[in-house]
C-alpha cells in the first residue's frame, strides 16, 4: 500500500458521479443548476445578515430593509441568468448561437458566462438601489461579500459535469476526464472552485468583520471584482481554452478569459482607492 503512493501518478481516478442529481420522467435536476440556487439563496441569506449587523455600518445605522434584499433576490436572479447566458453567447460561442439561435434558450446544456452575469446582476442592483433609495454601493458591498459561495459551488459541478477542464499534465493530483482525451489534466474547476470560492469567500468575511469596510462603500465590492479577476487569471493558466476560440493573438497563453478579467482586475483597484469612509449617517 505504501509502494503504491510512492509511484508516479499517471492521473486519478475520475469519479463516477451522476451530473443529474434527480430526474423524474423527463424533469432533471442538475448539479450545475443545484450550484446556482444555492449559491442565490445563500448570498440572499447573508446579506441579510451583514445588512442587519449595525456594528458592521457607519454610526451604527443599517443602510436597508431586511424586506428589500427579499425583493432583490428576483432581481439578482434575472440578472444572473440572463447575463450569465447573453455573456456566453457573445464572448464565448457567437457563431454558433448565429446558425442556431433556439439553441440560446437551453440553458440546461451548459453556457453560462460569470462577467456576463456581473454584468447582468450590477445593472438589477443599479435599477434595484436607485428605486428603493439604497447606496447603491452598499447594496453592493453586502451581495459581493456572499457570491464566491456560488461561485466555488458552480465550479465544483463543473468538475462533476467533467467540463472547463484544465491543460494536460504531469501532476500527481491531475485527472483523466471521460471527454477530455486520453490525457492527465489539471482539476482546473477545483483550482477556481478553491480560489473564487473558499479564498475569497474568507478574504472578505475579514474586510467585513474584521477590518469593517462595509463603512467604506465599494471597497467590498471591489475587492469581490478585483480578486475574483486575479484567481480567473491565475487559473487560465492551466485551464484549457474554450475550443472554439483557442488562444487568442496568436499566443499560447493568452484566452478569452484573462481579457474579460483583466478590466476586472483595474475596476477593483480603483473602486478600492477610492473609497471613502461615510462620516455622516445616511438614512436608507
Amino acid at each position: 500500500m505504501n509502494e503504491y503512493f510512492l509511484l508516479p501518478l499517471a492521473s486519478l481516478p475520475f469519479p463516477n458521479i451522476n451530473p443529474i442529481l434527480i430526474q423524474v420522467g423527463p424533469l432533471a435536476v442538475h448539479w450545475y443548476g443545484v450550484g446556482y440556487i444555492v449559491g442565490i439563496l445563500f448570498a440572499w441569506w447573508y446579506a441579510k445578515r451583514l445588512a442587519a449587523n449595525a456594528r458592521l455600518w457607519p454610526n451604527g445605522v443599517l443602510p436597508m430593509k431586511p424586506e428589500d434584499l427579499d425583493d432583490f433576490i428576483v432581481w439578482a436572479a434575472i440578472g444572473v441568468v440572463l447575463g450569465g447566458r447573453t455573456g456566453y453567447v457573445l464572448f464565448y460561442d457567437l457563431q454558433r448561437y448565429i446558425a442556431h439561435p433556439l439553441d440560446i434558450f437551453a440553458v440546461w446544456q451548459g453556457g453560462m458566462s460569470f462577467h456576463g452575469g456581473l454584468l447582468g446582476v450590477i445593472l438589477a442592483m443599479t435599477l434595484f438601489s436607485i428605486k428603493r433609495g439604497i447606496r447603491t454601493w452598499s447594496l453592493f458591498d453586502v451581495v459581493a461579500a456572499g457570491v464566491p459561495v456560488g461561485l466555488g459551488l458552480v465550479r465544483v459541478a463543473n468538475f462533476i459535469n467533467s467540463e472547463l477542464w484544465g491543460r494536460p499534465t504531469d501532476v500527481p493530483w491531475a485527472f483523466e476526464f471521460p471527454n477530455g482525451g486520453p490525457f492527465a489534466r489539471h482539476p482546473s474547476q477545483l483550482y477556481e472552485a478553491l480560489l473564487e470560492g473558499v479564498v475569497l469567500f474568507l478574504v472578505l468575511r475579514i474586510l467585513t468583520h474584521s477590518r469593517l469596510k462595509l463603512k467604506t462603500p465599494r471597497f467590498v465590492g471591489g475587492a469581490f471584482i478585483c480578486g475574483y479577476g486575479l484567481s480567473r487569471i491565475f487559473v487560465e493558466f492551466f485551464r484549457e481554452p474554450d475550443q472554439q476560440l483557442g488562444y487568442l493573438l496568436g499566443t499560447n497563453w493568452l484566452t478569452m478569459g484573462m481579457i474579460l478579467s483583466t478590466p476586472m482586475v483595474l475596476a477593483g483597484i480603483w473602486a478600492m482607492l477610492t473609497a471613502k469612509p461615510v462620516t455622516q449617517p445616511q438614512p436608507a
